[in-house]
């Protein structure tokens, strides 16, 4: 077979710029095999790594041989599952068995069985996905660049001088670079949006227990694992699948439901929109990434959506998320010896300090912020359907810092340039990001769409029609 296709809609493409719909509709046809795929995906991750380091390690054999199995099930026309042969990246924060979960981290020992998935990394298998390799992340996903004393410094596809973003930066720029068109990234305080943002890709962070975890996050019910995809469509069909069962391991995992693409199609018409350009004032947000977001915008409004200009009306908590992130930064220390402590990343160590001088008070106080912040976004969300916000004020800066030049500084460190994220994960409420144009560098800026708790399917049908409106960011840089 030969390694070139045309998927429906795109044009002329290589099998590693294909969607995952578009493979399985190939691999159907018998057009491509999985086999041919994955050769294609694992070829074009070693092409990219050097420039880039997305990878932690890429599973090589295994996946060919994962890929070999999920042939012939085609071949006999007895697709496994919903993935079947697509070639899928998780990143290093999630168990997958086989494979060490080092988190960035040299305090993390890599010998050891290693035998156990996350419960997303185990649906998709059972889906048939292909398994291709572990993605970088910043160390315990401590931050939003991806950048770890173990593994170094990741890099964005569209300007390798700039970074991805973080904490899923290595999922974002293997999406981007076409190592898989599909990631699973996790989310605790923007960490599968702002790499979607800059990398110019699909992230979701659903409803807060919609996917389970286990091992549960040190940072606790701010932490959430999400779909990392070329597009919305693709990312609702492996949200279903990470989404589709009970895992007895998360207690806090919500009943699965019936799936989010029933209405993907159904576009915005009659949904009420608020677009909040800076929160109220607060945000200081670049030019290109404004007028970007507009044109997003004014989209829906053109696909018949009622928008108007409106704020949720809430002070910055950016207060209440340090004392919960800091708290659960110290907790993941919290019996680490002197060696162990001094080999963290500065910064990780540096917040691990304040956060073991909070109290229980302390604690509290910052619950008690975070439930009065999804009260309001919940009386917010009666009257209007969806918010919209810029995902980030900024577009990628340098690789290897933690803010950009003049943005922030002192105790508010990445948080002093999210904004737009991490409020959402107090709240628990899903949100995504995709690409809605380029900044005058040519560089991804990303929207954000974000809903009332449960309304995942609302988020995914919203993002569909701007993606068949033609919103888009950069050409995928996957030559």
């Amino acid at each position: 077979m030969t390694s070139h296709r045309t998927e429906p809609g795109t044009g002329p493409t290589s099998l590693t710029g294909f969607t995952a719909r578009g493979l399985l509709a190939a691999y159907e046809k018998g057009e491509v095999s999985p086999v041919e795929a994955t050769r294609a995906v694992l070829e074009r991750a070693e092409a990219v790594q050097g420039a880039l380091n997305c990878f932690v390690r890429t599973a090589g054999e295994e996946a060919l041989a994962q890929a070999a199995a999920s042939e012939e099930r085609w071949r006999r026309k007895e697709p496994r599952g919903l993935l079947d042969g697509v070639p899928v990246t998780v990143k290093d924060l999630l168990q997958t068995a086989g494979m060490p979960t080092l988190r960035g981290s040299r305090t993390v020992v890599e010998a050891g069985s290693w035998a156990e998935d996350a419960p997303s990394v185990a649906r998709l298998r059972e889906h048939g996905a292909v398994l291709i390799g572990k993605t970088t992340t910043p160390e315990f996903g401590w931050k939003g660049v991806t950048d770890s004393p173990r593994h170094g410094v990741t890099r964005n596809p569209h300007d390798p001088s700039r970074t991805a973003g973080g904490s899923s930066g290595g999922s974002a720029a293997a999406v981007a670079a076409g190592a898989g068109p599909l990631s699973v990234g996790t989310d605790g305080g923007g960490s599968v949006r702002i790499p979607a943002s800059f990398c110019g890709v699909f992230g979701m962070k659903p409803t807060y227990g919609r996917i389970p975890l286990y091992p549960s996050s040190p940072f606790g019910t701010l932490a959430h694992a999400g779909p990392m995809a070329r597009d919305a469509a693709d990312a609702a069909l492996m949200l279903d699948v990470m989404a589709g069962e009970a895992d007895w391991r998360d207690w806090s995992q919500s009943a699965p439901d019936d799936g989010t693409r029933a209405g993907l199609f159904d576009g915005v018409r009659g949904l009420r929109v608020a677009y909040s350009p800076t929160l109220g004032g607060q945000v200081k947000v670049a030019p290109d990434v404004a007028a970007a977001v507009r044109g997003a915008v004014q989209c829906l409004a053109e696909q018949g959506a009622y928008v108007e200009e409106a704020d949720p009306d809430f002070a910055d908590p950016v207060e209440a998320f340090h004392t919960l992130w800091f708290s659960g930064a110290a907790r993941v220390a919290q019996g680490f010896g002197r060696t162990q402590r001094e080999a963290l990343d500065p910064g990780l160590r540096e917040i691990c300090g304040i956060g073991a001088r909070y109290g229980a008070l302390d604690y509290l106080a910052a619950v008690d912020a975070r439930m009065a912040l999804g009260r309001r976004m919940g009386r917010f969300h009666t009257v209007y359907d969806l918010l919209v916000t810029p995902a980030l004020p900024v577009t990628a800066f340098a690789a290897g810092v933690e803010t950009p030049s003049g943005a922030g500084s002192g105790t508010r460190r990445w948080t002093g340039w999210t904004p737009f994220t991490y409020p959402f994960n107090l709240t628990q409420q899903p949100a995504a990001t995709l690409p809605c144009g380029t900044d005058r560098a040519g560089l991804p800026v990303g929207v954000q769409l974000v809903a009332a708790r449960h309304r995942d399917g609302l988020v995914l049908r919203a993002a569909q029609a701007l993606y068949g409106a033609g919103v888009r960011g950069p050409a995928h840089p996957t030559g």
